[in-house]
């Protein structure tokens, strides 16, 4: 029991994104063998049927409000660009990662920019119609 005698929700062991890839093939290397996700399973089964599970590290659930998805578009690409679902990739070289990802078929929306909250933010349209951010982390400010 938590507090106030309030029953505990289960605890979520794992954050899973399924996404339809109409050409499955290309995606997986996408995202396997391009961006670096580690493949965890594969499956397949009758009619063709097949499914791949990558790896991302840790996951979060990042929940915006129209204001600040607006915000934050504005901040990283200078233009309403994302659709209601961005995924977002933190990675340790932001600028090498996009050029890696552009030069694998992604679309550039927007350069690697640095956000006021400190992190180094490019913007890409990849496969299976994902919209894509790459992030490196910056650090504190420098005036912290």
């Amino acid at each position: 029991m938590g507090e106030q005698g309030h029953i505990r929700p289960p605890t979520v062991r794992q954050l899973r994104l399924v996404v339809e890839a109409e050409d499955h093939e290309a995606a997986v290397a996408f995202f396997r063998d391009v961006l670096g996700l580690p493949e965890q399973a594969a499956w397949s089964g009758d009619d063709g049927a097949r499914v791949v599970v990558l790896e991302a590290g840790r996951a979060t659930l990042e929940l915006a409000n129209p204001a600040q998805k607006r915000l934050i578009d504005d901040v990283e690409v200078g233009r309403q660009v994302a659709p209601r679902l961005r995924v977002a990739f933190e990675v340790d070289d932001a600028e090498e990662t996009a050029a890696r990802l552009v030069a694998a078929g992604a679309t550039e929306v927007a350069p690697p920019t640095v956000t006021p909250w400190r992190s180094l933010n490019a913007r890409l349209d990849g496969p299976a119609g994902l919209h894509l951010t790459v992030f490196e982390e910056l650090g504190p400010p420098d005036d912290a």
